[in-house]
């Protein structure tokens, strides 16, 4: 192994690079394929949307229910059918990505760091992602594949504790200084992976991340929150969270 710490910059795809969740297209992919039913999609998938959507429901609920019903759909199916939808996807609606995010990546690019992507997507749809955006590695959920068929089984990486068993075998893997390392996330399960870092962002976070960082003294001071919305990006800190706490 090198002596020289190398420095890398850690990021998770979904509300974080991507504008939404690479699951949902998938979903809708399944659905056109016939290997979902759309009465999934209406009849249980779509209420929770609808909440969500209404700001009266959770946006992880509305997640939670399609990753459930895709995991139960891909069973018994040919990997090499869901790679093969999972590049179909990245190349349709890979581009729909947050300026700021995509110029990070590019700016670590340039400064030689390593930048890797640890998402709680499939990792199918993680694969495509990451070349498509030169990406020196990447994690996602294994939908485990037996004799090229899937199982049923799944080994997540969508939580706080699995992304960071995955930060620790990469930084042995390339010898990362994390003290001057970067990490972007936007929810509850990227805290660890933000923790971990010198030099964390919380790109649109939710309420329940912006709730961790601020009872953690070692994160609160060193975060920086990025909130993009249409052609405008706007830089808080964590006073702002702070002051509206207290009103």
């Amino acid at each position: 192994m090198s002596y020289i710490k190398n420095i890398a910059a850690f990021f998770d795809i979904d509300g974080t690079l991507y504008r939404e969740g690479l699951i949902t297209e998938m979903f809708k992919k399944l659905i056109k394929y016939d290997i979902v039913d759309p009465k999934k999609w209406y009849e249980e998938v779509k209420p929770k949307f609808i909440k969500w959507d209404n700001r009266v429901g959770e946006y992880d609920d509305y997640l939670q229910e399609m990753a459930d019903i895709y995991i139960e759909a891909i069973k018994g199916l040919d990997c090499a059918l869901i790679e093969f939808i999972a590049k179909q996807v990245v190349e349709q609606k890979g581009g729909r990505v947050y300026t700021f995010t995509r110029d990070r990546i590019l700016w670590h690019k340039e400064q030689n760091h390593k930048v890797i992507t640890i998402s709680g997507s499939p990792i199918e749809l993680v694969k495509e992602m990451s070349l498509r955006y030169n990406m020196d590695d990447y994690r996602g959920s294994i939908h485990v594949c037996d004799k090229k068929r899937y199982v049923g089984q799944v080994i997540p990486m969508w939580d706080s504790k699995s992304k960071k068993k995955a930060l620790d075998e990469l930084v042995n893997k390339y010898n990362i200084d994390l003290e001057n390392s970067y990490a972007y996330g936007d929810t509850a399960g990227d805290f660890s992976m933000l923790k971990a870092v010198g030099n964390p962002f919380c790109i649109n976070p939710t309420k329940e991340l912006i709730e961790l960082v601020m009872k953690d003294e070692s994160v609160k001071k060193k975060i920086k929150v990025v909130v993009e919305r249409k052609d405008m990006i706007y830089y808080l800190d964590y006073n702002y969270f702070e002051m509206r706490k207290e009103k």
